[in-house]
């Protein structure tokens, strides 16, 4: 089993409410589609919003999506799956609010996904330097400067990596500005 189908495996999709108001049961073959474990093993794009996040909440199953699009990055997905992934991990960690349901029980979405992303910073660091392509490096990298902690570490590697990241990570101008003015972020 790869590591993205243990990954999902792990999770209570049917006891999480989804976005969409139902279980979030379905998520978890949406995920293994985007990865390319489905039928016909290609991958396909879902989107996930409204479902997982959307601009200004995310949802209960947010912090398991997180899990599972770290998982992918340990996994052979091809290079589209492996953009969605990074493309959905930065939405669940730039995430600003939290679902009713899931504030009232006390969590705090986005800083739960925050978290898990500060769990898998070698994977994101290894995305950057691998710069398997343009746009994964500078998702992986726009990450970075939401959950690293280490600004010092995050500076250096944004010089070393400077001719393959976008101008935005080159300049600074896509750090969190919560993180930068001193705040740790996670």
């Amino acid at each position: 089993m790869r590591p993205i189908e243990r990954e999902i495996a792990r999770q209570n999709w049917k006891g999480m409410v989804c976005g969409c108001g139902n279980s979030a049961e379905h998520l978890a073959e949406d995920l293994l589609r985007l990865a390319g474990c489905g039928p016909g093993r290609e991958p396909g794009h879902v989107s996930f919003e409204e479902h997982v996040w959307s601009p200004a909440v995310l949802w209960e199953p947010a912090p398991a999506v997180a899990s599972v699009a770290l998982a992918a990055l340990t996994d052979e997905v091809t290079p589209a799956a492996r953009g969605w992934f990074l493309g959905l991990l930065q939405c669940l960690v730039a995430g600003e609010g939290t679902d009713r349901a899931s504030a009232g029980r006390g969590l705090d979405l986005p800083e739960i996904c925050r978290d898990l992303a500060v769990q898998g910073l070698w994977l994101l660091y290894e995305e950057v330097m691998l710069n398997r392509s343009p746009g994964s490096a500078g998702t992986a990298f726009e990450i970075l400067t939401v959950v690293e902690p280490d600004r010092t570490r995050l500076q250096r590697v944004r010089e070393i990596a400077a001719d393959w990241l976008p101008v935005c990570c080159r300049t600074g101008h896509c750090d969190d500005d919560s993180v930068s003015d001193g705040a740790s972020g996670v």
